[in-house]
C-alpha cells in the first residue's frame, strides 16, 4: 500500500518560515520524481517545486528564492523549506510521487499552510 504522509503545515505570520515533510512508503523511492503542489481556495492545483532522485530541482516562479526542496533518499522523505512566506502562499500543500517510467502517480492527503497576521 502506497502512502505519502505530509506534515509541518500550520499558521505562520507573513515573513515567517515553515518546513513541510513528506514521508513515502510502499514505493521504491529512487524511482520517483518527488514534488510539492498547492491549491488555494477557488484556484487550480499548481506545481510549487520538484526534485529528482539525483537532486536536480525546479521551482515555480512565484516561490523562487524563497522556497527550497530537498530529499533524503535514505529516509524516503522529501522536504519543502518555505521562507519569507506571503499571504498568497496560503493553500493546501500536497506531496506527489511520479514515475513516468512506471506510469504511476501518487498523492498525499495534503497539509494546510495559512499565512496571516
Amino acid at each position: 500500500q502506497v502512502q505519502l504522509v505530509e506534515s509541518g503545515g500550520g499558521l505562520v505570520q507573513p515573513g515567517g518560515s515553515l518546513r513541510l515533510s513528506c514521508e513515502a512508503s510502499g514505493i521504491i523511492f529512487r524511482f520517483y520524481y518527488m514534488g510539492w503542489y498547492r491549491q488555494a481556495p477557488g484556484k487550480q492545483r499548481e506545481s510549487v517545486a520538484a526534485i529528482t532522485f539525483g537532486g536536480s530541482s525546479n521551482f515555480a516562479d512565484s516561490v523562487k528564492g524563497r522556497f527550497n526542496i530537498s530529499r533524503d533518499n535514505a529516509k524516503n522523505t522529501v522536504y519543502l523549506q518555505m521562507n519569507n512566506l506571503k499571504a498568497e502562499d496560503t493553500a493546501v500543500y500536497y506531496c506527489n510521487a511520479r514515475s513516468d517510467h512506471l506510469a504511476l502517480d501518487f498523492w498525499g492527503q495534503g497539509t494546510q499552510v495559512t499565512v496571516s497576521s
